[in-house]
């Protein structure tokens, strides 16, 4: 069964589904927008934002539906589960459907976790992003830190090993996948509003 779950886990996280839903309702490549990734974030920039919510979905449930059968329907609840929780988002990444080439799948990486934790994976790790968006001018490195922020969190919180091992291997994942992005050095926004008065430096 394990087998079997890695392979259909795989062939579920490499459908690209914002290509096609861009080809489909908006006869266009979304890999020739912003910056060429083919997940849901180009179809959103595409102006279509039904659309964009749509590729959302579907790029979020492929990486729910593995993870949730094996764990929660296939019992599979010890360290097997983190090779399962690796193939959708490998699958995104090397998509056998655009050449081996994918996105980031930030949305992907949502699923997998609801599939393991239910909503405390992606509830923690949206808030870390929220945080680190909101301070940081660069959505790499939020990314980034927004999922060692999510590491840090199952440590203090204590948690059962596939959790710690799925967060230590998606922390890999997207410095993987954001490689090519995290050079340089971090910098701060500057913000109004609610923190009238706060200027932050730029390091």
């Amino acid at each position: 069964m394990l087998g079997w779950a890695i392979i259909l886990g795989f062939i579920a996280g490499s459908l690209p589904f914002s290509v096609w839903v861009g080809h489909l309702l908006l006869k266009r490549d979304i890999r020739q927008l912003g910056d060429g990734n083919p997940g849901a974030t180009n179809v959103f920039r595409a102006g279509n934002w039904k659309a964009g919510i749509l590729a959302l979905c579907l790029d979020y449930i492929k990486g729910l539906i593995p993870v949730a059968t094996a764990y929660w329907g296939g019992g599979i609840r010890d360290e097997r589960i983190i090779l399962i929780f690796m193939a959708p988002l490998l699958g995104h990444q090397f998509s056998p459907f655009l050449k081996f080439r994918g996105g980031k799948g930030i949305a992907t990486t949502f699923g997998a976790w609801t599939g393991l934790t239910l909503w405390e994976g992606p509830c923690i790790l949206g808030l870390f992003l929220i945080f680190f968006y909101w301070f940081l001018d660069q959505d790499a490195w939020s990314i980034v830190l927004g999922m060692t922020g999510l590491l840090f969190y199952w440590v203090i919180r204590g948690t059962k090993t596939e959790v710690y091992g799925a967060a230590l291997f998606n922390l890999w994942f997207v410095l993987w996948t954001h490689r090519m992005a995290l050079g340089g050095k971090i910098r701060l926004k500057r913000h109004y509003g609610i923190f009238k008065g706060f200027i932050s430096t730029r390091l």
